[in-house]
């Protein structure tokens, strides 16, 4: 039997933001009616190489679809000219169990956790937001202010990194995506005074400090994705309503992980799934004054709606190499 293979040009040349959102949103949205099969993330860790590979495999019952990613995270990539994170995702016959397609999930990662930021924003974020900070401007703060810019209006982008003269690529990369405004900070207090704050860095000790949030900010925490990561101090966190993706898989590698395993925040207190605020189980922001916490940690379930997507897509355009198999 043949299965389809899909480079990363393939993939780039059928998948865009808006129908990413779309299939993102879908995906939470069946998440959240408990119409998933969804374990937890397998990590393993190479600390000799600072390095890991996760495991993500998922089912969709309504639209009878299974598969999983593999995905790498190892932060030295960049001096070997490698990506930092590399993945793979495979579709499965749920008739069968045969491999349909096999497709680079690099890319794919990109766009399905930039929609997720997006997904969650127009859930949770007010209404009228203009203004988004963004802590880290590396791949992934690209993906998000894509994400962004599909579900408000955006009037100014505050900008802060390691490396502040970075900003002007990321500003001339983006600037035909978002007809807005960029300032750059030197510092992330400044930033911090926005409606919709991005952070997507890979620390382990918070950077953003509670006295430094306004009432009525959202947050897309997006950097945590792993045990020992935290961008927020425990104490904003305390002070939101936190919405996490998928609270068993947040609680060991999401923004509330180290909170939890030292009792700063219990799980009672976390909120509610993303999932169940867009199918309605449970509210989302209720008022201008909450301040809303998006804890994404990048579900299976993400990966597998949007490498649907982009199979259907190839097949309808003849797009990728069919291999054989068996």
């Amino acid at each position: 039997m043949d299965i389809l293979w899909l480079n990363q040009s393939d993939v780039k040349s059928v998948l865009d933001m808006p129908s990413t959102l779309d299939a993102v949103e879908s995906g939470f949205r069946e998440h959240g009616l408990k119409k998933v099969q969804m374990p937890s993330k397998l990590y393993l860790y190479f600390d000799k190489h600072n390095g890991d590979l996760r495991t993500m495999p998922s089912f969709m019952e309504e639209k009878d679809i299974a598969g999983v990613k593999i995905v790498n995270v190892h932060p030295d990539n960049r001096e070997k000219g490698l990506p930092t994170v590399m993945a793979v995702v495979i579709l499965n016959s749920t008739e069968t169990g045969a491999p349909l397609a096999m497709m680079d999930g690099t890319y794919l990662t990109d766009m399905r956790t930039g929609a997720a930021g997006g997904v969650a924003a127009k859930y949770l974020a007010r209404p009228d937001s203009k203004v988004v900070g963004m802590v880290g401007i590396g791949g992934q703060a690209r993906t998000q202010l894509m994400a962004l810019a599909e579900v408000m209006d955006i009037e100014e982008v505050k900008l802060t990194c390691r490396n502040i003269s970075h900003c002007d690529s990321f500003e001339k990369e983006m600037a035909s995506i978002t007809n807005c405004d960029f300032t750059w900070k030197d510092n992330i207090k400044d930033v911090c005074d926005c409606d919709i704050l991005v952070t997507t860095t890979p620390v382990r000790t918070p950077i953003i400090r509670s006295e430094w949030i306004h009432e009525g900010t959202h947050i897309n925490a997006i950097g945590a994705d792993a045990m020992g990561k935290q961008e927020l101090e425990s104490s904003l966190l305390k002070r939101a309503k936190v919405i996490v993706d998928d609270i068993e898989q947040a609680s060991h590698s999401g923004e509330v992980n180290v909170p939890l395993s030292t009792g700063d925040l219990l799980k009672s207190d976390i909120y509610a799934e993303l999932g169940e605020v867009i199918a309605g189980v449970k509210p989302g922001r209720e008022n201008d004054g909450d301040i809303t916490i998006f804890d994404s940690t990048g579900l299976a379930i993400q990966d597998l709606v949007t490498a649907d997507l982009v199979y259907r897509k190839a097949l309808e355009k003849g797009i990728g190499q069919k291999m054989n198999m068996f």
